[in-house]
């Protein structure tokens, strides 16, 4: 008979452990789940009787994830997801020699890309199948970013930037560098430019304006090595911002094309050059949600773009 800490967590006990750590506690976990606080106590403590590790820090503000309980949470949200993607697949091949796919897909991206990127793959897809449900969250490329939302298991796919040395495959990133094992693929290949009040006689004379996600570091290196660039005296909340004030004449500022799609009368754009920097931009995600049906159709229709 197998040991408690060689025994596999159950489905119900992983539920109880996302539960406990998105609502911070046993008694809200409890009443999400519809069970006693002492059931809900009863099953942490059991799961982490087969983990072999302490999986939340108890208070009296309620119970936070520890580092082993974070890794164990993103697993065990991955888990119920291909537990969903199994009946979701099985139900779509029993209707016959025609393989139907359905069920919810949830995708993370950043802003620009969930505004000009993903629409169109999204529309041929829910065109191509009609069962899949789309779920959108926009996260700030920021920290682990959209790749960490995948790793948290609180997406299947997420649009993110990509380390600009690493090769297709792997390497996904947000602004402190990516986690291992997730597996990517370039969409886009964003050149940047110098964006600027229309008309203005000497724009590179104006102040910078700029965003906590424009964090590259190859960017940055770039930036450093230009002596015509001060120091960044605006800082705004997002893209779309620095784009409105540089048209408001506030400034200047050096965006990516996503950003500039956004782009009205009251601005011009400069081409910075050959040697300009450029931003990779694609999907990441999981070796198990890659092999799920939905996953596979967005990929395909998010590539098309590229082809």
């Amino acid at each position: 008979m197998a040991s408690p800490a060689q025994a596999d967590l159950l489905p119900q006990e992983l539920r109880v452990l996302v539960a406990v750590a998105e609502s911070g506690g046993f008694s809200a976990a409890a009443a999400a789940l519809g069970l006693t606080q002492s059931a809900v106590s009863h099953s942490v403590r059991g799961s982490e009787a087969k983990v072999g590790a302490v999986l939340f820090e108890r208070g009296r503000g309620g119970a936070s994830p520890t580092p082993a309980g974070e890794r164990a949470v993103g697993h065990a949200r991955r888990i119920l997801r291909l537990y969903e993607a199994l009946r979701a697949e099985a139900r779509g091949a029993a209707g016959g020699s025609v393989e139907v796919v359905g069920g919810t897909l949830r995708i993370a991206a950043f802003r620009s890309a969930a505004l000009h990127l993903l629409p169109p793959a999204l529309e041929r897809l829910t065109a191509r199948h009609p069962g899949i449900r789309p779920e959108v969250r926009v996260v700030r490329e920021l920290g682990a970013g959209a790749a960490g939302e995948v790793v948290a298991g609180r997406a299947d796919l997420g649009i993110a930037t990509l380390n600009a040395g690493a090769p297709e495959g792997q390497g996904a990133r947000g602004a402190q560098g990516g986690p291992a094992g997730l597996l990517t693929g370039v969409l886009a290949e964003e050149a940047y430019a110098l964006v600027h009040p229309a008309g203005h006689p000497d724009p590179k004379s104006l102040p910078l304006l700029d965003w906590d996600e424009n964090c590259g570091s190859y960017t940055r290196d770039w930036w450093r090595a230009q002596d015509w660039i001060p120091r960044a005296t605006v800082k705004a909340e997002d893209d779309a911002m620095v784009l409105t004030m540089v048209g408001r004449g506030l400034g200047m500022a050096i965006l990516p094309e996503l950003s500039l799609r956004e782009a009205t009368d009251a601005v011009e754009i400069t081409d910075l050059g050959p040697r300009r920097p450029l931003r990779r931009v694609g999907y990441v995600t999981t070796p198990e949600s890659a092999a799920t049906l939905a996953v596979r159709a967005l990929i395909r229709e998010l590539r098309s773009d590229r082809s």
